[in-house]
């Protein structure tokens, strides 16, 4: 199923005034730890599955990227996206993850930012990636955490006052569709497990670079409220992965 609630109205004006819309990269918390996964980017081609307002590709070219290609499948993120950017060595094409098709590996890098979790067949978009990458080439890639896709729910368990007890996991063996609630709109997203995402990398080919699990940040810790239930279970996984 290719979802694209995106362009719904009501959901995109919430989503462009999440922190991270309005702020950037340095307002995502997974980006100090995802950063570090991402390659030298000098003279790279680069590919961003699920662009959204062009964040990525412009870090690419900040880094000296030689071209970098944005895919999304939201006319209004790439609309955003196009009017933030003033770089003609960036492109943006719309089109669903699942249908890219580049031909003769054209890319050094690719990256995907909270995007997979929205597609059915991880190991499909394994094998796209694999195909439309240069021998030596990178995948680096965030996605919902397991542990927190395992129930529809994705919350917390409270007392009667409120206060966080636990983050309760089941039916994590039973991947697939879960239907749940994201910016106070029915969504649907893909549970799979940790092996699932290691073992689908491995059989297209990838080889595993490195496996992180996201944490807070000592100045995230400092300054935002409540930031310290953040430590308690991971929300978001990102792996490094190359082509050999």
């Amino acid at each position: 199923m290719k979802q694209n609630k995106y362009d719904d109205e009501n959901f995109f004006s919430a989503y462009e005034k999440m922190p991270r819309s309005v702020q950037g990269l340095e307002a995502a918390g997974e980006w100090y730890v995802l950063k570090t996964l991402i390659p030298n980017l000098q003279n790279k081609n680069v590919l961003d599955l699920g662009c959204g307002f062009g964040w990525h590709c412009r870090y690419a070219r900040e880094q000296q990227a030689s071209s970098v290609i944005g895919v999304d499948i939201s006319e209004k993120m790439l609309q955003k996206a196009r009017e933030m950017t003033n770089d003609p060595l960036i492109s943006y094409i719309k089109m669903p993850i699942e249908e890219i098709h580049f031909s003769n590996a054209p890319f050094d890098v690719v990256i995907s930012s909270l995007a997979i979790h929205y597609i059915e067949s991880f190991e499909l978009i394994c094998k796209k990636v694999y195909d439309c990458l240069a021998t030596g080439g990178t995948f680096v890639f965030s996605v919902e955490h397991p542990i927190f896709t395992s129930r529809s729910e994705q919350d917390w368990y409270y007392d009667d006052q409120g206060n966080t007890l636990h983050w309760p996991v089941d039916n994590y063996s039973s991947e697939g569709l879960r239907e749940t609630t994201f910016l106070t709109e029915n969504v649907l997203k893909y549970h799979r497990t940790l092996s699932t995402y290691i073992n689908d990398l491995i059989h297209a080919g990838f080889s595993i670079q490195a496996v992180k699990e996201s944490t807070p940040s000592d100045e995230m810790l400092r300054n935002i409220p409540g930031m310290k239930d953040e430590t308690r279970r991971p929300m978001f996984l990102m792996i490094s992965a190359e082509k050999k």
